[in-house]
């Protein structure tokens, strides 16, 4: 697979992924400790925060996927979503309350569902079938990237500025800008139909008018709802990441290195992502999932049983990446190629909700867990639930290569 057959859009939209989640992940990197230690709210709290913030922008990718398709368009609403997202960067340092950092963090997720669906359909527009899970794989790197270099941004300011973490926060606010100026100057959404050497997209009556409902979900495939059955079922397996960065907190790790949990699952993730496309694109999907959920399960299961901030802890979080790197561009590879062409936004837009729904359910679930039952109990029952996904990918998942018709 040679980089340079890849088309242009795909490297301009991973661009944009790596500097919006530079920025993100900067806030995330201490967001978690933020809302605990300054702000006072519990874990079981963080978790709710967490699911409702994720279910917001699953449902909305829904509504933009579908309208992406309709419309015959996904730029504006890909370039819409990012704005919308750098304009509440500002938000969560000028917050004087958990209530003000929560609706900075929901309004970002309504940004985040507005962009989501259109923009991976958009991949899937401009690139042949059988470049894809190289192109998603792409894309996921650059978007991993940006995840790496925020919380060391973040490491670094903090131990400038101890404790300053408005300060930290305010940083944000450079790389979501830079992010939204790349996609209006630097992606040329192509006339559907004509994407660089991609297959031409009809358009149907199913897609091209009338709202979504049982119509446009009639035509979605079995395989695609079996995806997104997997998908759920591994979102509810793992927990949410702000509980990695707790993690930390709890074992003792101090504010200034809390971050390099990010940093740490976002370089094993990044290094991963793509070649695990490359794979995935040459030997079968199938094969990448199975390897990555039982890198999940290991990684929660040695989580349970860490109770320092030791080697092992920092081990765990970086096959916790791996398992990231071997799921997520596959499963959107998945996706694009079991959709049919002129349904692509409203395919990844049922995608995202099912996740988004179980990451509602998990947050909830797991946050409660965690202070009722103790975070060991939390983690063991999250690598169960890996193991537990197994049989299900073995079962929903065919062993085709990309651009074979498979299961």
């Amino acid at each position: 697979m040679k980089i340079a057959r890849l088309p242009r859009t795909v490297w301009m939209l991973g661009l944009v992924s790596l500097f919006m989640d530079m920025s993100s992940e900067l806030v995330h990197a201490v967001l978690p400790i933020y809302l605990t230690t300054v702000l006072g709210v519990s874990a079981f709290a963080v978790g709710v925060i967490e699911g409702v913030a994720e279910a917001t922008a699953s449902i909305l990718k829904v509504v933009s996927g579908t309208w992406s398709d309709r419309a015959g368009r996904r730029k504006p609403l890909v370039l819409g979503g990012y704005a919308l997202a750098a304009l509440t960067k500002p938000w969560f340092p000028l917050a004087e309350s958990a209530a003000g950092v929560v609706a900075a963090r929901f309004v970002d997720r309504i940004g985040k569902g507005i962009r989501g669906a259109p923009r991976d359909a958009l991949v899937a527009d401009v690139t042949p079938p059988d470049r894809r899970d190289a192109a998603y794989g792409l894309r996921q790197s650059l978007d991993t990237i940006g995840a790496l270099l925020g919380p060391l941004i973040a490491m670094g300011l903090l131990a400038l500025y101890p404790g300053e973490l408005r300060g930290v926060l305010w940083f944000a606010v450079l790389p979501a800008v830079i992010a939204v100026l790349l996609l209006w100057r630097g992606v040329d959404e192509p006339p559907r139909g004509v994407g660089d050497d991609a297959a031409p997209v009809a358009r149907s009556p199913a897609s091209s008018g009338g709202r979504f409902g049982r119509g446009q979900l009639a035509r979605l495939p079995a395989r695609l709802w079996g995806v997104i059955a997997l998908t759920a079922l591994l979102t509810c397996a793992r927990l949410p990441e702000a509980f990695l960065v707790l993690a930390a907190w709890t074992r003792g790790v101090g504010l200034v290195w809390v971050p390099a949990v990010l940093i740490v699952m976002s370089a094993t993730y990044a290094v991963s992502a793509w070649p695990a496309g490359i794979a995935s694109a040459r030997f079968g999907r199938r094969g990448m999932l199975l390897v990555g959920l039982l890198l999940l399960a290991a990684s929660q299961a040695l989580l349970a049983r860490v109770t320092s901030g030791a080697g092992s802890f920092w081990f765990a979080v970086a096959v916790w990446g791996l398992h990231m790197g071997f799921t997520q561009g596959v499963l959107s590879a998945a996706v694009a190629a079991a959709a049919p062409a002129d349904l692509r936004g409203t395919a990844f837009g049922v995608f995202h909700l099912g996740t988004g729904i179980a990451q509602l359910a998990a947050g909830a679930a797991i946050g409660a867990l965690w202070a009722q039952a103790g975070e060991p109990v939390a983690w063991g029952v999250g690598a169960g639930l890996a193991l537990l996904c197994v049989p299900v990918a073995w079962a929903l998942v065919g062993p085709a290569r990309s651009g074979t018709t498979g299961r």
